[in-house]
């Protein structure tokens, strides 16, 4: 059984939380975060510490309380420090520019492709790295996730986009031997 929904969350000094009708607000340097909060919890707030609190103890209100207070603290960890991304783009020829906020990336195709980053999300190029940075954590791994969808990398050169941190096993291609 886990026990990441027990712990509670230490609230920084220079962070707000507001909950109320259900709408938990968390006020901090970098922004402002909102989301609803589901039924089947509910949120107390005392002494600098914010608990997620439960009425039943089955395995579905268990995963609930879980995943609340694991969604809370990544609210409160992204207005007080942030959260980065980083990609990774391998190939000849494949490049990738900011203009404004769009992404132009040149990854084999036939023609260019302009990405518009999402509000929130900023991004830092450099050569054929690209850096996203955000205080929403779920925008930001999707924003990642759709700029990998692009182009992503292959299994026998590992052309195209990959996480910072990925790895990429490479296969052995055809060997070109006649079977005659």
């Amino acid at each position: 059984m886990s026990r990441v929904g027990k712990k509670p969350i230490p609230i920084p000094d220079k962070i707000k939380i507001t909950y109320k009708d259900r709408i938990i607000t968390v006020q901090g340097e970098k922004g402002t975060l909102t989301r609803t909060v589901h039924p089947i919890v509910d949120i107390k707030i005392e002494d600098g510490n914010l608990t997620v609190m439960i009425d039943g103890y089955d395995r579905k209100t268990r995963a609930f309380q879980g995943l609340t207070r694991a969604l809370v603290a990544n609210m409160v960890t992204g207005v007080s420090k942030g959260f980065e991304r980083g990609l990774e783009i391998n190939g000849i020829g494949y490049r990738v520019e900011l203009k404004g906020k769009t992404l132009v990336l040149n990854l084999g195709y036939s023609h260019s492709i302009n990405f518009d980053l999402p509000e929130g999300i900023a991004a830092k190029v450099e050569k054929t790295a690209i850096t996203l940075s955000g205080i929403d954590k779920e925008l930001l791994g999707h924003t990642a996730a759709s700029i990998r969808r692009l182009r992503p990398p292959e299994p026998y050169k590992g052309k195209g986009i990959k996480y910072a941190e990925e790895y990429i096993q490479k296969k052995a291609g055809k060997t070109g031997a006649s079977a005659g």
